[in-house]
């Protein structure tokens, strides 16, 4: 389970960057369906590709401790099944999104409680080794 734990994290963080990367260089043209929003849309898509940066790096950083801390890895799930809260809130709010989003959604939904219960997988390793 550490190793999943491991495995999971290191592919959380790297995929939130590179997700930041394509959004930094396509510009809306990244996000279905707002291709033509205009420019106060991708100016909010780029400033918050910045912060989804920032979440990609603090995954990475998590990852890089033996063993990973359970808090850091509780409170990253959180903040994404917080995105996925946000997103059914839409849904309920606004209609339908894009099917992309939809899949987005549900793995925003489904992922933190697999997170909530490996959290502390690595540091019970460590502990029945000594």
């Amino acid at each position: 389970m550490a190793r999943t734990l491991r495995v999971l994290a290191w592919s959380m963080g790297i995929a939130c960057v590179a997700i930041v990367l394509y959004h930094a260089a396509a510009g809306n043209a990244a996000i279905p369906g707002a291709e033509d929003a205009g420019a106060t849309v991708d100016s909010f898509g780029r400033f918050m590709g910045a912060v989804f940066a920032g979440y990609g790096l603090a995954w990475l950083r998590a990852v890089r401790q033996t063993p990973i801390p359970a808090v850091t890895v509780r409170l990253l799930a959180g903040v994404f099944l917080l995105g996925g809260l946000s997103r059914l809130l839409s849904l309920a709010a606004e209609g339908r999104p894009h099917g992309f989003q939809i899949v987005l959604m549900v793995i925003e939904l489904a992922l933190p409680p697999v997170y909530f219960w490996l959290a502390d997988a690595e540091e019970q390793a460590v502990r029945a080794q000594a």
